[in-house]
């Protein structure tokens, strides 16, 4: 999901504006004056007047597509005194409900009844790990008027309830692409959410400490209480608490994700350390360095084995405009700085961020590929099986969790960005789509993404509680 708040009414301030005594009656609150916009905001959440729901201050101008792309048209930035807010408010599936898949093939139910499916992984016997997870309490994320409208919004989007803390094990041992067995493998964990087997140790992080159990290949519990391998960047605020983690394909080193604990920097400098960056961990020594920074909010990583690279997805910055700014999918690069907060794209400066920081933007590089902007990317994995049909041979899926901060809405689904010559090449194609209904209600919203080694996709949906199964090849 993409938690960050949308309304800095805060900002906003005018010496010669009238008192609410001082307004007519008749006049709402999106017409008071800019000093009043706290106030504004507040009424139009406590009233559910669309300006806190699904009001639209701008819509998209920018044709289909255009934002997607190694070179994405990126307008000129947006500021309203009362920036979109355009939920899909959760509902979840109808009996017999499921989403579509592209080109006819089956969709099923790997598992349903879940509690908030986030992330999986595939294990090598064919297992799958599946983290149970929503964000930790964060007392100081979601004070204010600001952060109480967010709040409120983002649980009509699904993120409310209160995580269950574990990641669970599903077994389908006869393989007909549904888990007949369902077992606790780790529990009283603090908002999981990214895992990573090496040998025989899994990696887990959690929203403040990247933690390893043991795992016994064919178990269906671990052995033994979870340790802690380090700390990571959490606390009170804690804005974007969803942690990732990969192994080196030679399981020398770890590379962990950490998004950025506010939209531009509005926390100040000492909220960010640590943050909007990927980690590097030595496993024999447990040193551990950035990798790569000013990423804002990554999340899925994936090896891309033609060229060896890491690559991410990450979720851009909000309140410039519904065509502002594109998330994208990206090679990551060692030492590289990729702008945030203080420019997006390259070098393409955001004013908002204060003091800024022109010594940085003149290191900032742009991203490989642009998919669209608010579509918040958050699973990836890549294609890994030569043998797939057309077009799915060779590139990533991309899970689209969906936008908050655009009209129309955008994400809500599963793409694939085919690749050549070890970058990608074309236009995300569609596999699984029909999240959301004909009135902008979400029955569901993909999340991790992962193959399941017998010709399937595994797409996590956090809204639907459901496991889905693309296949993608055969059965």
């Amino acid at each position: 999901m993409r938690p960050s708040s949308p309304l800095d009414a805060g900002r906003v301030a005018s010496r010669h504006a009238a008192r609410p005594a001082e307004l007519p009656a008749i006049l709402p609150p999106s017409r008071w004056p800019t000093s009043l916009a706290p106030l504004a905001v507040a009424v139009a959440a406590a009233l559910a007047l669309p300006h806190a729901h699904a009001g639209c201050s701008d819509e998209s101008h920018v044709p289909a597509l255009a934002d997607t792309g190694p070179a994405p048209t990126l307008v000129a930035p947006q500021k309203f005194v009362i920036p979109t807010v355009h939920i899909a408010p959760a509902k979840g599936w109808p009996a017999d409900g499921k989403p579509v898949a592209a080109g006819g093939r089956t969709v099923t139910a790997f598992a349903s009844g879940l509690d908030h499916p986030r992330w999986i992984t595939v294990l090598p016997n064919g297992d799958v790990l599946v983290a149970e997870t929503n964000a930790p309490p964060k007392p100081q994320d979601g004070q204010g008027v600001k952060g109480l409208v967010m709040k409120k919004e983002m649980a009509k989007a699904g993120a409310g309830p209160k995580s269950r803390d574990r990641i669970t094990l599903l077994r389908d041992a006869d393989g007909d692409g549904v888990a007949e067995l369902r077992s606790v493998f780790v529990g009283d964990l603090e908002s999981p959410f990214g895992m990573a087997l090496v040998g025989n140790t899994l990696y887990v992080a959690d929203s403040g400490a990247l933690l390893k159990v043991l795992y016994t290949p064919n178990a269906t519990q671990a052995a033994g209480a979870p340790a802690k391998v380090m700390d990571l960047p959490a606390g009170p605020l804690n804005h974007h608490w969803t942690k990732n983690v990969i192994a080196s394909p030679d399981g020398r080193k770890l590379y962990v994700t950490v998004g950025s604990n506010s939209n531009v920097g509005e926390n100040g400098e000492g909220a960010e350390i640590g943050r909007a960056q990927i980690m590097e961990i030595d496993v024999a020594t447990g040193r551990s360095r950035p990798f790569a920074t000013g990423l804002r909010n990554p999340n899925g990583m994936a090896w891309q084995p033609d060229t060896g690279a890491l690559w991410t997805v990450a979720n851009e910055r909000d309140e410039l405009g519904s065509d502002l700014v594109p998330d994208y999918l990206t090679s990551v690069k060692d030492g590289a700085f990729y702008g945030w907060p203080y420019s997006y794209y390259g070098q393409h400066v955001d004013t908002r961020p204060k003091p800024p920081h022109p010594e940085l933007v003149a290191r900032a590089i742009a991203p490989d590929y642009a998919l669209g902007s608010h579509v918040a990317a958050l699973g990836l994995a890549w294609s890994g099986d030569a043998t797939l049909p057309a077009p799915y041979g060779h590139g990533m899926f991309i899970g689209e969790h969906g936008s908050w901060n655009r009209c129309p809405l955008t994400g809500y689904k599963v793409v694939f960005v085919p690749f050549a010559g070890g970058k990608p090449s074309g236009a995300p194609q569609d596999v699984l789509t029909g999240f959301l209904s004909k009135d902008d209600n979400a029955y569901g919203r993909p999340v991790g993404v992962a193959l399941d080694g017998r010709g399937g996709l595994l797409v996590a949906d956090d809204v639907g509680n459901t496991i889905w199964r693309v296949a993608l090849k055969g059965k």
